[in-house]
């Protein structure tokens, strides 16, 4: 307000007729001179005044626009963090960035974002996550049984306990004598609907705990029966020894580390993942609809949902969505209380 009256009053006087010309000297120099950096500090202070006011109201601003947000989207996951993980940094940057929860907040009635990923990615793997917010956690479920396309690099002659470079070399054989065409020949055998036994290492789920983290505690696991998957495409895109780049599309439910430790049986050898990139779940792909890390802000989060809602079915966004049947379907929903700053009362829950 005293910044304002400043530049009133600086204004106010300029405005006054100008006095008939009188030479110049030192101290009409300086006076001058005063004025205008008198001028320009006003100016200033007004101009940081009306930034500070902006920015107090940006804030609750943002606030309401991402409780708004509602759909599906797409983010790229790095190597390294769980999906779960990743969610979590995910929903830390959008509510930093909206000032919640605040004091603003706490006074008004309990506000509640939901926020979840559709389709568990392995911490070692890379690509498309998709992510629903809003409303658009009712569409995940659906969204798992759609097709996902992989780029997975696999190493002959070493099998894991996890079926990935992350575990435990249980077993070594030779493959020196394996070509790229023994590996196209065996292809076949792998696609269209075949069934596949699950990794012991998975989210699969006994007596309510998943069967990685019975596996990891030292408990005795027994394997999954085989079931059905589908593969609607498998190829063979580089061999250079012991290393071989497989290019897949599959359905939900399919297990590329049991591919790969399958092909190393069928080769009378042993292989496991050694890279493992998702390219595309659904209409997402990596290079056209995950968002970067730099780029999870709530105004490109609303401008991919826009972008992202003609991508789906008319179906898909309308109607209700059905549990899978599948307890395989993970599915993690967070529903974030905005006015509890310690986080205590978020809920990861599986659907």
């Amino acid at each position: 307000m005293a910044a304002a009256e400043a530049a009133a009053v600086v204004l106010s006087s300029s405005l006054k007729p100008d006095p008939a010309p009188v030479p110049e000297s030192a101290g009409t120099a300086a006076a001058t001179a005063a004025t205008s950096s008198a001028m320009a500090a006003a100016a200033a202070l007004a101009a940081a005044a009306r930034t500070g006011s902006e920015a107090t109201v940006s804030k609750p601003a943002l606030a309401s626009k991402l409780l708004s947000l509602s759909g599906v989207f797409a983010v790229h996951k790095p190597k390294g963090p769980t999906s779960a993980e990743l969610l979590n940094r995910l929903k830390e940057k959008l509510l930093a960035e909206a000032g919640m929860p605040s004091p603003e907040w706490t006074k008004r009635k309990k506000q509640t974002l939901k926020i979840g990923h559709g389709g568990t990615l392995d911490s070692a793997a890379r690509g498309v996550l998709v992510v629903g917010i809003g409303r658009g956690t009712k569409m995940l479920t659906r969204m798992l049984s759609g097709s996902k396309r992989y780029i997975a690099t696999g190493e002959l002659g070493k099998a894991t306990d996890t079926l990935d470079s992350t575990g435990r070399v249980t077993e070594e054989k030779p493959y020196d004598k394996i070509t790229q065409e023994d590996i196209e020949g065996i292809l076949q055998k792998f696609t269209g609907n075949v069934m596949q036994v699950p990794p012991l290492y998975s989210a699969l789920k006994k007596d309510g705990q998943r069967l990685s983290t019975l596996m990891k505690r030292g408990d005795v696991v027994e394997a999954k029966p085989a079931r059905p998957v589908t593969v609607y495409s498998l190829s063979l895109q580089k061999f250079q020894p012991p290393f071989f780049t497989l290019d897949v599309e599959c359905g939900g439910g399919f297990y590329i580390r049991s591919l790969v430790s399958d092909i190393g049986k069928e080769l009378s050898s042993c292989a496991n993942v050694l890279e493992l990139t998702r390219t595309k779940q659904g209409p997402f792909t990596l290079e056209e609809h995950a968002l970067p890390e730099d780029r999870w802000t709530i105004d490109d989060i609303a401008q991919s949902l826009e972008q992202c809602s003609s991508l789906l079915p008319a179906e898909l966004a309308l109607k209700k969505s059905k549990p899978e049947e599948s307890n395989e379907q993970v599915l993690s929903c967070e529903y974030i209380t905005l006015n509890d700053t310690k986080g205590e009362d978020d809920v990861i829950k599986t659907l």
